[in-house]
């Protein structure tokens, strides 16, 4: 089964994950969501692979949270709606093996998932 990198090019932590890939040459596909957004179905999908709650996949220090949603009480379908219409929200990055993922950082975590 190939992996799945939910990557970020403008992230350090991404591209070391990344690169960790490649140096180990295992199959995985990557996939951009920031150029190629997840929908709300992949968005909810990817919180249940990580099996966390939607408010733990946010970047919370990201100016877009900052001055659109901080401090208001967002239920979970807001924040995954939030999630998927402003990318740049979601923790990076994400490996997926099948049903399972993780968030890769510190990349410590990534050398155990694999």
């Amino acid at each position: 089964m190939k992996y799945i990198i939910y990557h970020n090019p403008r992230c350090r932590k991404s591209r070391e994950a990344l690169k960790y890939l490649q140096d180990k040459k295992y199959d995985f596909e990557i996939r951009d969501y920031i150029k190629n957004l997840l929908s709300v179905e992949e968005t909810l999908d990817l919180i249940d692979s990580l099996k966390i709650k939607p408010i733990e996949l946010v970047r919370k220090n990201e100016a877009i949270w900052k001055e659109n949603f901080k401090n208001k009480d967002l239920d979970d379908n807001q924040i995954i709606n939030a999630l998927s219409k402003y990318p740049k929200l979601i923790e990076r990055p994400i490996v997926t093996k099948g049903k399972s993922s993780i968030i890769a950082k510190p990349i410590d975590k990534l050398l155990n998932f694999m």
